[in-house]
């Protein structure tokens, strides 16, 4: 057996970037002591989810890799506690700016960058006025206790994303996330249809998926989204073995044996059969040019 514990976290944030890295930490001890190895805290938590409005004067909220605050500061946690820490930050690289993960192994070192590859633009969610498409593409870690997968929010909603990182070789599947209400449309309600399209990965894939989500009411002028939390742990089958609800700060974990994982996918036969000679459709955008 390879047991590794995998921990997902849920908290509300605010304007205050030492405060909301101090909540995380708290959240990152108490996930370390119930035995978690690789804890996911979610997207962008150093602050409130400014993409609400479009302000320039928020663009000054990115940073270099070496000069953000949160991936400096759970570096050293992660060193302290022997866990891997995937930290959401908000990059900025010369003119690009980017939604940006730093994959942080159990010793502090930084084993690399991924920046979101898929960006939204809706009410309340501008981010193509913040972000820049990523340009690292999928990729996957070899960490002390699991090689694993990351992807970013909106890229949850694309099963490429996903399959992509199982066929590189990735044991688990992590999605940092800030999703809620709609703006334009309180009636509007996707946290089940997010919940099922991410258990959906994790089945097709045979491989466990973690998301975290934030919690609270976040309010930018005319502009509220009440963030629907229901962080969770999805089995090899789809199935939810571990589920926060909509407004609780908290964790939780669950333990996955890897070799077990890797013999089922083996014995399902789904990355075997698959028909890569048939897949150009997917490769275009409108399933014949490319």
């Amino acid at each position: 057996m390879r047991n590794v514990t995998v921990a997902a976290t849920q908290m509300s944030c605010d304007w205050h970037v030492q405060d909301n890295i101090d909540k995380a930490e708290q959240l990152v001890r108490a996930a370390h002591a119930k035995g978690a190895q690789i804890i996911l805290l979610q997207e962008l938590f150093e602050r409130c989810y400014f993409c609400q409005k479009q302000r320039y004067e928020y663009l000054t909220f990115a940073t270099p890799l070496e000069d953000n605050p949160a991936v400096a500061h759970f570096q050293a946690l992660a060193a302290e506690l022997n866990v891997v820490l995937p930290i959401s930050f908000y990059e900025r690289h010369n003119n690009a700016f980017y939604n940006s993960i730093a994959i942080i192994d159990a010793d502090g070192r930084n084993l690399g960058l991924y920046r979101k590859s898929h960006i939204p633009d809706g009410p309340g969610y501008s981010e193509k006025f913040y972000f820049t498409p990523g340009d690292t593409g999928f990729k996957v870690w070899k960490t002390a206790y699991a090689n694993i997968g990351v992807g970013i929010c909106w890229d949850q909603w694309y099963p490429e994303c996903a399959r992509a990182m199982a066929l590189m070789g990735a044991e688990l599947l992590f999605y940092p996330t800030a999703i809620g209400s709609e703006p334009q449309d309180d009636s509007l309600d996707s946290r089940d249809h997010w919940q099922r399209v991410q258990c959906g990965h994790a089945g097709a894939n045979l491989t466990p998926l973690i998301a975290s989500n934030r919690i609270g009411r976040e309010t930018e002028g005319d502009s509220a989204i009440t963030f629907y939390g229901s962080s969770f742990i999805a089995d090899e089958t789809g199935a939810k073995v571990a589920e926060l609800d909509r407004t609780e700060t908290g964790i939780i974990t669950h333990t996955f044996d890897l070799d077990a994982l890797a013999h089922k996918r083996h014995s399902w036969g789904v990355f075997r059969d698959r028909r890569t000679d048939l897949f150009s459709p997917i490769l275009t955008k409108d399933g014949v040019t490319r």
